[in-house]
């Protein structure tokens, strides 16, 4: 397939392209709505790495204590999720927990207590005295959860609180305002381990992402690659990201002004996949006194703008092969992953068009000009965007009639002449409207025409 890949590109490499545009955009944050949030308040996401569990903190009547954690689930991804339920005792208790992260095997569950009058009380055992980090464990993901346990002196000697647990189980990253701290507020660090039996090391400060403003509530996306967290001055969202997991975070950027509207932003959690960032806030039309919402990330295929993903737009991409290139990093997330490979080709494969624009059909079977075609072919396409049904318009002559309204992207038409053009065209429907698409022709197989 690399040889393929490299005989493509040395094909359309002259094509060239235009300066690309940005590798992905994010969307509108929405509300999660009155099946997840409440009157009283939600914070911190963590959902399992198969995608069925929902973990988050809320001090919501039904609870034992101040903030308790709370669970939704499902059978499989694509079902709606089940009404939260409280993740239950010896789990909760009258003390408060705080931001859960759960391991990528779903039997540990990490978490931390009250660490100051303002953010709830102390689980009795800490060694801090100023918020430490806990954990729950269970035999399977059946099994309910057991009783806290402090996850030990090396990161909790001092206030550590909000963790998030790496994929694999290796770094934790947290917040802490001990000696070594810049300003006058929490900076985030890692403590790592050999392997997931061990006990965390002494942690570090993150050297680029840590400044006078204060940064709290850390979150490491799925590769490693990127981390999201707060920063204070009116607690916004910002994220950094870094070209490997072993090398050092660049410059923050915050995220845009449609994500950071209200003043109190926190708690930000990506899905495994890449595609939606959860976050906590107060802003307006939510439920409660402080909501969960959700933004997605979509990625951008399109690099030159001309709104038609082609052979232009591979060109770019083949430019940067086994490259780190962020502009046209699309895989395996919108996020990407720092290297321009196959992954990045799978996507762009989703997206690629034979023509067109994006709301019209197109990758024509059989395909325009073709010759050949049997008389009794199917004739099929590719959807464009948001279509929700397509009109066929086929015959022998111009003006086409309108012979069938379809909601899947074939049609099987009437035994056809031998030797004889056919000519056909499909117009894409939705609740806005219609797309007139562009008319392709096929030359059916010769033989005697009847």
């Amino acid at each position: 397939m690399k040889r393929a890949m490299l005989a493509v590109f040395v094909a359309v490499y002259a094509l060239g392209a235009r300066e690309a545009n940005a590798d992905f955009v994010w969307g509108t944050p929405v509300d999660l709505g009155p099946s997840v949030n409440s009157s009283y308040g939600e914070h911190g996401v963590s959902i399992s790495a198969d995608g069925l569990e929902f973990y988050f903190m809320s001090d919501r009547p039904g609870g034992y204590g101040d903030y308790d954690l709370w669970v939704m689930k499902r059978s499989t991804v694509e079902d709606e999720w089940g009404s939260p339920a409280n993740a239950g005792s010896p789990a909760n208790s009258q003390y408060s927990y705080w931001e859960p992260s759960i391991s990528p095997d779903g039997l540990s569950l990490y978490f931390s207590d009250g660490h100051s009058p303002q953010f709830g009380n102390h689980l009795p055992g800490g060694l801090s005295g100023d918020g430490d980090i806990w954990m729950l464990a269970r035999e399977t993901v059946n099994d309910a959860w057991g009783a806290p346990v402090n996850i030990g002196p090396a990161v909790n000697s001092q206030h550590a609180v909000s963790p998030s647990l790496s994929a694999d189980g290796l770094s934790l990253y947290f917040q802490s305002h001990r000696p070594g701290h810049l300003g006058d507020h929490c900076d985030i660090m890692v403590a790592t381990r050999a392997t997931t039996v061990d006990s965390f090391g002494s942690p570090v400060f993150l050297s680029n992402v840590n400044s006078y403003d204060g940064e709290w509530m850390p979150d490491i996306s799925a590769d490693g690659r990127t981390l999201f967290f707060s920063r204070s001055a009116c607690t916004q969202l910002w994220m950094a990201r870094r070209a490997t997991i072993q090398g050092d975070f660049g410059p923050p950027v915050k995220l845009p002004p449609q994500i950071n509207m209200a003043c109190t932003n926190a708690s930000p959690t990506l899905s495994a996949d890449g595609t939606t960032l959860y976050f906590g806030s107060d802003r307006a039309g939510g439920i409660g006194s402080y909501d969960l919402w959700q933004v997605s990330i979509t990625v951008i295929v399109d690099f030159n703008g001309d709104e038609i993903v082609n052979l232009k737009d591979f060109a770019r991409l083949a430019q940067y092969w086994e490259q780190n290139q962020a502009a046209v990093d699309i895989g395996p997330t919108p996020l990407g992953d720092g290297r321009i490979d196959f992954r990045d080709l799978a996507v762009f494969a989703e997206h690629f068009r034979v023509g067109g624009r994006p709301d019209q059909a197109s990758g024509p079977i059989p395909y325009d000009g073709a010759t050949g075609v049997s008389t009794t072919a199917f004739l099929s396409w590719t959807a464009g965007d948001r279509a929700e049904s397509h009109e066929v318009y086929f015959g022998t002559a111009h003006p086409l009639p309108l012979v069938s309204t379809e909601t899947d992207t074939t049609y099987a038409p009437p035994v056809m002449a031998k030797n004889t053009t056919y000519y056909w065209r499909i117009d894409e429907v939705n609740s806005k409207g219609k797309t007139t698409g562009e008319t392709w022709s096929f030359k059916t197989e010769t033989g005697i025409v009847r």
